[in-house]
Parts: C-alpha cells; structure tokens; sequence
C-alpha cells in the first residue's frame, strides 16, 4: 500500500475488487508501478464507492504533465481498478505502443477534427456497455495556467457523462508535473529531448511528491443529456470538483508552483480557482 496523504483528506482504501483488464494492459500497469516507484513518492487519498463499480462511470483529471497519466494509472491499480483512458490519435498510432494501447481497449478522439463526433458516440456506447471505467482529461492537454490550475476546458466529458447516465469520479493531482518538463510541441532531432531527459534524471535525485485524490461523485442527478445548457453546467460542476480538491492538494503552493518548468507555457487563465 501506499504512503497516506492525511492534510484534509479521507485516506485511501482498497475497493475490495479490481476491474478485470486485458493482459497487455495488466501487464503496462504493472510496469507502470516500478517506474512512477523510482521516481517518486505517491501518495493516495480518496476511492471509489464500491457501489459504482461494474456499471458504466467516468472518471474526470486535472492535466499537469506529462508524466501525469502514468501517476494516474498507478494510483488507479493502487485502489483496485485499472480504467480505460480517452487518447489522441496519435498515441494510439504510434508503432509499438500504439498497438499495445489499442489491445489495452483505450479510446480514441481527434480533437479538432470532423471525426471528433463520432469518438463522442463510440465513447457514449463504450461507456454504456463496459463495467470500466473511463478516465478523461477535460482540458484536453496540459493546463497552460501560470499556477497550473485546470484550464476551462471542454464540454466532452460532462455530455458522455450525461448521455450515458453515467456518475462522475473527480480526480485531482499534483507533483506529477515535477517529473518531466513540457518540454517542446515537436521533437525533431537529439537537441529536443534535452528538456524531458534532463528534467527526468533531476526527478531521479530529488524524488518528487505525487498527490492524487478521489473525490467523491459528482452530484448531476438534475441534469440530463436532453436539456440544453445542462452539459456547460455539468461541465462546471466537475471542474469544480476538481480544481476545489486540487486546493486541498497543494495548500502550501497555493498561487505558483514552488517547482519551474521554464518550457510550459503560460498564456491562459483558470476560470475554476
């Protein structure tokens, strides 16, 4: 089990039942156990109620970092589930991971594309039909706010929520930014794999924190798919969820980062603080 995180916050506890999950997924989870292990400390508070389990739920994550999904993937098995996650095309393209991602049954969305539409559906249906839960980013990438508060991000989550009567996980997280630095938009040569090695081995020496929680379930039983504006109220609901629980998380660094990723860049505002 995992160090406790007790400022404010119900410690972890196991659910008792673990989601089954492809063998190639098992298997990257269990890799993924050894590698967040040796660059820091998780710390795990919060669950998922019992009751939610084996029926359709979606699960909803502030983004931080690159390293960030693998903290999350860790601190899931460490309750007992192994979710699906929402993806980019292009991770699920790529050679050799790709394909592991793809047999590990993980969803695909292109965002800003004419197929974005169809990822909602196939999303809605898998989520309906699957007894695992689907983890998604709502921001769609790394937040871009100076203090690394979530971003406004999009409605996606909350309709696939709301149209598969599915109830809301909100999980927030914090040090995972600590690990890898942004980094650049393209990596097109050695140079550019500068930032992510050199800030990967300062992780290695001073073994940051990771902090993840498990807030309770998102509460929109008054709101359904049906209703115009009720998916932009969703929305607001589990951002908030999110970013009032991250507040909790990083009480000490309550306005910047103590720690400086001078590749991220920082040209938006967080609505949610």
């Amino acid at each position: 089990m995992v160090a406790l995180y007790r400022d404010g916050h119900e410690p972890t506890r196991r659910t008792g039942r673990q989601t089954p999950a492809p063998a190639v997924w098992r298997t990257m989870l269990e890799i993924d156990r050894y590698v967040v292990s040796m660059v820091g400390n998780l710390e795990v508070t919060g669950t998922v109620p019992a009751e939610l389990l084996g029926r359709p739920l979606v699960m909803a994550a502030n983004h931080i970092g690159t390293f960030d999904a693998l903290v999350l993937m860790k601190a899931c098995w460490e309750i007992g589930i192994a979710p699906r996650f929402m993806l980019a095309g292009g991770l699920l393209d790529a050679p050799v991971l790709g394909w592991a991602l793809t047999r590990s049954g993980h969803l695909r969305v292109e965002r800003g594309k004419a197929t974005v539409i169809e990822s909602f559906a196939t999303a809605v249906e898998s989520v309906k039909s699957s007894d695992t839960p689907l983890l998604v980013y709502p921001e769609g990438r790394i937040s871009r706010d100076p203090g690394l508060w979530p971003e406004r991000g999009k409605t996606g989550v909350a309709r696939i929520a709301l149209a598969a009567n599915a109830p809301v996980i909100p999980i927030s997280q914090w040090g995972a930014h600590e690990a890898i630095h942004w980094g650049n938009e393209s990596v097109n040569g050695l140079p550019d794999l500068k930032p992510y090695v050199t800030s990967f081995l300062s992780a290695l020496r001073r073994r940051p924190r990771f902090k993840v929680h498990f807030g309770s379930p998102v509460d929109l039983s008054d709101l359904s798919a049906g209703k115009a504006g009720d998916a932009v109220r969703a929305h607001k609901r589990i951002m908030q969820a999110v970013t009032d629980n991250l507040a909790t998380l990083r009480r000490d660094e309550p306005d910047l980062p103590k720690y400086h990723d001078p590749t991220r860049p920082t040209d938006t505002r967080s609505p949610w603080r």
